[in-house]
């Protein structure tokens, strides 16, 4: 019978066979390694690897083993030091190593595929940088792939590597311009068996809202939004208030066929009566995304230095890395300080001037940790004149809404606050927002901003909330007690380590390391229409463990926590990713 290659996670009964080939390749074939009496070969880091392995049927053909980043070491250690080789250190990459494969199956697919799984891998859990020990006679062949040399040659018995480096986005970026459409072709006859999807998203840019996907994204079968727990955004649980329903339905026709007012003069006047600030300094936009994207068009460049907050919305991410160019830092937030931001260690790393923009989301997403606007006005005044500061208080109302750094952009020409309307109001639907920056810089902005950037629904919709102040105060408040009830009811599943809960209108779960994955975890909640976000391709600091859950209302929750109850049940057996071993093409 003729199988199909298939692609999937090691499991406990492919270690003897991965260790015997090892042995084959490595000390007969290749002399790397002396021959073994036992016929198996292992190494220090066995028990921590990751692999990946090619089969047809009941016939393994190959394999390729992963270094993640949390192992905290790799096996480049043994040859290099971290001072001869500081991308270890500084980019924290994921080690693909020892691609392994049978020889009669080398002039297959087998290796190429084994090499794209370990990529897709490695982005499904935040990598952003891969490290490799290539074969020198086989330099060609990294080359081609993408990768380059560092400048390092290693020798390993009679063998000698040359270690090589790529960015994750550059190297996925390759292999869809050069093998798309031999991807796409070996596709079809493949069992891709990963918890990880086979192709990125077009754009590279991961976003929550999976959810659609169940609903129907040609809006035919609108019905089931209500079998649908869409906890995978952070949209409000709670409706608009009783004005913006009203209005909204007052005379949908005229509102639907009508101008809005050019440039949401009403819209601003209303911002400005409602936070207190000047006119001239606030510009509007169709949600946060529309903000970011017109403002660092315009402030940066390719040769523009940022840093961002790791982890952080991938927003950002995207739009400096990928859309501008930028060289982007990141200041790590460490689950051992319950992902805190340290206002002193943000000092110590904004203090010399080397960057041209430093992105501060508070509360953050996805941690929902919040930094007091007096420690983080303290951090920008005594920052250099010369770098400018983003805040982002999209969920700012779920901690205090008076605790804004609003008032010191519009007078700061070096700090723009941007907040959104849609999470905090009800109103994500409609996409409206507005950024607070000096009278210059707004001015400059609202040059670059095309007429009726907010339609007139969302105006309608977003002056009348911004009216009813008690009403949203109130839903912010029941988040609260909705956010520790759902809190309460999932630590007492078994199957999760931790159970964070943050500031916002979202909470975190965290698996084993010797659990399942998120990914596995999501999948296997969406059985049950109830659609949660993994956190993993956000930052390798989730370790592809990390789920973020939105609250939603009573009945909601409820369905949340027997999904995930019932997902923990399915998913409890021996994890499916076995650590151990190493390969031909990769060491």
């Amino acid at each position: 019978m003729d199988h199909a290659l298939q692609l999937r996670a090691a499991t406990p009964q492919d270690h003897d066979w991965i260790h015997e080939l090892r042995h084959r390749v490595y000390a007969e074939e290749l002399g790397q390694h002396p021959v073994d009496p036992s016929g198996r070969l292992s190494d220090g880091l066995d028990g921590e690897n990751v692999y990946l392995v090619a089969a047809r049927g009941d016939t393994r053909i190959g394999f390729v083993s992963l270094t993640p980043p949390w192992v905290g070491r790799y096996s480049l250690d043994k040859y290099l030091t971290r001072e001869e080789l500081p991308v270890l250190d500084e980019e924290a990459p994921f080690e693909i190593r020892v691609l392994t494969v049978e020889e009669q199956w080398r002039s297959t697919a087998a290796a190429p595929l084994l090499m794209y799984a370990a990529l897709r891998w490695a982005a499904a859990r935040g990598g952003r940088r891969v490290v490799a020990m290539g074969r020198t006679e086989l330099l060609d062949m990294y080359l081609a792939a993408g990768l380059r040399p560092v400048g390092r040659t290693v020798r390993s018995g009679a063998v000698s590597f040359e270690v090589l480096s790529g960015s994750v986005a550059e190297l996925t970026k390759a292999v869809a311009e050069r093998h798309g459409r031999i991807l796409e072709r070996l596709r079809t006859g493949l069992e891709w068996r990963l918890d990880v999807p086979f192709a990125p998203r077009a754009d590279g840019c991961e976003h929550g809202g999976a959810f659609f996907s169940a609903i129907g994204t040609d809006f035919r079968t609108l019905s089931r939004r209500h079998e649908v727990v869409a906890a995978d955004v952070l949209d409000a649980w709670f409706p608009p208030s009783p004005g913006v329903r009203a209005v909204l339905s007052e005379d949908p026709g005229w509102a639907a066929r009508t101008s809005p007012p050019t440039g949401a003069e009403g819209l601003v006047a209303e911002i400005a009566r409602a936070r207190g600030l000047p006119v001239e300094s606030l510009v509007v936009g169709a949600g946060s995304s529309d903000l970011i994207f017109r403002a660092f068009g315009r402030w940066l460049t390719p040769g523009s230095r940022v840093l961002l907050l790791d982890p952080g919305y991938g927003e950002y991410a995207h739009v400096t890395e990928r859309v501008i160019g930028c060289r982007v830092d990141r200041l790590q937030l460490r689950r051992e300080d319950g992902w805190l931001l340290d206002p002193a260690r943000l000092a110590a790393a904004t203090c010399d001037g080397r960057y041209d923009l430093v992105v501060v989301v508070n509360p953050n997403n996805p941690t929902g940790r919040h930094a007091p606007a007096d420690a983080l006005r303290a951090v920008i005044e005594g920052s250099p004149a010369q770098t400018r500061w983003w805040i982002d208080e999209a969920y700012l109302g779920y901690a205090d809404p008076a605790d804004s750094l609003a008032e010191l952009a519009s007078a700061d020409a070096r700090v723009a606050v941007c907040t959104s309307l849609s999470k905090m109001y009800g109103l994500s639907g409609m996409r409206a927002a507005y950024l607070v920056a000096d009278p210059e810089t707004a001015g400059e902005l609202r040059r670059w901003t095309p007429p009726w950037p907010v339609s007139l629904p969302a105006q309608l919709a977003a002056v009348t909330a911004l009216r009813d102040p008690a009403y949203y105060a109130e839903c912010w408040a029941r988040t609260q007690v909705l956010r520790r009830g759902l809190a309460h009811e999932l630590e007492k599943l078994d199957g999760f380590s931790s159970v964070d809960e943050g500031v916002a209108n979202f909470l975190t779960v965290t698996l084993p390391p010797d659990g399942p994955s998120a990914a596995r975890l999501v999948r296997e909640c969406r059985r049950y229409d109830v659609f949660l976000r993994d956190l993993s391709p956000m930052s390798p600091a989730y370790e592809g463990r990390t789920v973020r859950i939105a609250v939603r209302d009573t009945a909601d929750n409820a369905r949340i926590v027997a999904a995930c109850r019932s997902a923990l049940d399915a998913l409890r057996t021996p994890a499916a990713v076995v650590p151990g071993a190493s390969g031909r093409a990769f060491r």
